[in-house]
């Protein structure tokens, strides 16, 4: 029970922290929510949650193989994934995020499954998405020596829970505020999620340097 307790703040954060940044991804979702409805949007989120879930398998399985080199090395992984989180954040801080927005050659669809192959591919298409998830998973000391098949299972699983969960908030707010709401507000978003990973970022190594002592 405390593995799970431990695990489940941490999963859903990861979940949403990855889906959080607006890329191209966020733009198409937010496209789709304004053009095609909540729902063809919300199934484009899946599809991005599923791709991000591959990226947190690769992972996890690369640093369950190095357990041992992590417990050694702990506060230098803290410390690398602290300045590897702030350099994603002041790269979203800085960013344009409507300059970015690429979508695959495929033909319109009304259905699900097209949205949620489109979400996928366009997110399975950007692999550095990988160090972003290695700095989290470092930043929040995710993989554990003594974590069983089971507590690996309840891991993925909430992340992928907090990963939906805000598609579905985006979805949801977009198509209620869609009268209002304004692409320039991503920019806005950016620089908010941008300097709440810039805020870990320092707090982390401040911790790791500070453990040093």
């Amino acid at each position: 029970m405390n593995e799970l307790l431990y695990i489940l703040p941490r999963a859903l954060a990861i979940g949403i922290l990855i889906s959080a940044p607006m890329g191209p991804i966020g733009m198409l979702v937010i496209q789709r929510t304004l053009s095609k409805g909540r729902w063809p949007a919300f199934f484009t989120g899946i599809g991005a949650a599923f791709s991000d879930l591959v990226y947190c398998l690769l992972t996890g399985l690369g640093i369950s193989f190095i357990t041992d080199f992590i417990e050694q090395h702990q506060t230098m992984l803290q410390i690398v994934g602290g300045v590897v989180l702030a350099a994603f954040g002041i790269y979203l801080f800085r960013k344009n995020p409507t300059r970015s927005l690429h979508t695959p050659d495929v033909q319109p669809s009304n259905n699900y499954l097209s949205d949620t192959v489109t979400g996928f591919f366009l997110t399975f298409s950007n692999p550095l998405i990988l160090f972003f998830i290695i700095g989290l998973f470092a930043r929040f000391n995710f993989i554990q020596p003594e974590f069983n098949a089971y507590h690996f299972i309840f891991a993925y699983a909430m992340i992928f829970a907090g990963a939906l969960g805000w598609w579905y908030l985006v979805t949801m707010l977009v198509n209620r505020l869609r009268s209002r709401f304004n692409v320039r507000s991503m920019w806005l978003i950016n620089r908010i999620i941008g300097g709440i990973l810039i805020a870990m970022a320092v707090f982390g190594v401040a911790m790791a340097l500070y453990d040093m002592r």
